[in-house]
């Protein structure tokens, strides 16, 4: 793929916690990329989706919900979010069209994001997803309320979920993108490897399987992934980690009853991305207070 006309950038997602980013990203690259869960703050890396088509490269980057950090993993998400601003060409906020506080959110979040459209030179976009939770006649005073707040170079309604004008958005989107030669070879769908992708889906089904406070305080490392030579099968081993004893426990459960059953679904959704069979190990360990030991949170993974 030669330069010429070829369009290629990097977009940054921001938006408050549970307005739809990954989702969003999961239908605009047309796979499950990001973890998705109903719980705020599932994301906690940056993570680079990327849709490479005949004429351009689009480099999504999404980010962890913007928030006002109580520890320090959540200092490390903000910059996450922070440095995509930076990387990116085009950044583009959103927010839940059936939130009755999604103007205050998205004031909150341009502030946050440290965006002023007087020093910026890049275009700034507005997406308003979830649009199928409310009717036609809501959208325009939406699309008045955000113009108010900051003069966003594009506004556009979606439905990450339906699908509803994805096509009108990448369309848009690639207006705006230097021309120049892609970043990364056609066949990538990320710049992560599949152990990362293999943690982020264990991690999916804590959210999924327990309430309240327990999943925040777990992550999960891969400590070994290996394909057996004389069959197709890869032996994963991971481990678990919480912050108390008692959270132990609770990730086990009865009779080890708990961690079965995340065993069991991750397992699916595994093979499901691998393409293969998984034997998969679950280990849980106590890691004491390591969301607020910046420390321990590099040495497990967020760089």
């Amino acid at each position: 793929m030669g330069s010429s006309g070829f369009r290629s950038g990097y977009v940054a997602l921001l938006g408050e916690p549970n307005v739809g980013k990954s989702t969003l990203l999961n239908a605009l690259l047309g796979q499950k990329l990001s973890i998705v869960t109903p719980k705020p703050q599932t994301t906690r890396h940056k993570i680079a989706g990327i849709l490479t088509v005949e004429d351009h490269q689009i480099v999504f980057l999404d980010t962890p919900g913007l928030i006002k950090p109580k520890y320090a993993l959540q200092e490390i998400m903000m910059s996450f979010a922070g440095s995509a601003v930076d990387e990116a060409d085009v950044v583009m906020f959103l927010a839940d069209a059936s939130d009755r506080g999604a103007v205050s959110s998205i004031r909150k979040a341009v502030s946050m994001s440290g965006i002023e459209k007087e020093k910026t030179k890049k275009p700034v976009f507005m997406v308003i997803n979830k649009i199928d939770l409310v009717k036609k006649s809501e959208v325009l005073p939406l699309i008045a309320a955000f113009n108010d707040i900051y003069k966003f170079d594009e506004i556009i309604p979606v439905s990450a979920l339906k699908g509803e004008n994805l096509g009108d958005l990448k369309a848009t989107l690639v207006k705006y993108l230097p021309e120049g030669n892609p970043f990364y070879p056609e066949d990538y769908a990320s710049d992560r490897d599949e152990r990362f992708f293999v943690s982020e889906l264990i991690r999916e089904e804590i959210f999924k399987v327990f309430k309240e406070e327990v999943p925040y305080a777990t992550t999960v490392e891969i400590e070994e992934f290996r394909e057996s030579d004389s069959e197709r099968k890869t032996f994963i081993r991971a481990a678990v980690y919480v912050e108390r004893e008692s959270q132990k426990g609770i990730i086990i459960g009865k009779k080890g009853a708990a961690l079965k059953i995340i065993g069991q679904n991750s397992r699916k959704q595994i093979e499901e991305l691998i393409g293969h069979e998984v034997f998969l190990e679950l280990f849980v360990k106590v890691e004491k207070e390591w969301r607020d030991d910046k420390g321990k949170i590099k040495r497990l993974g967020y760089r």
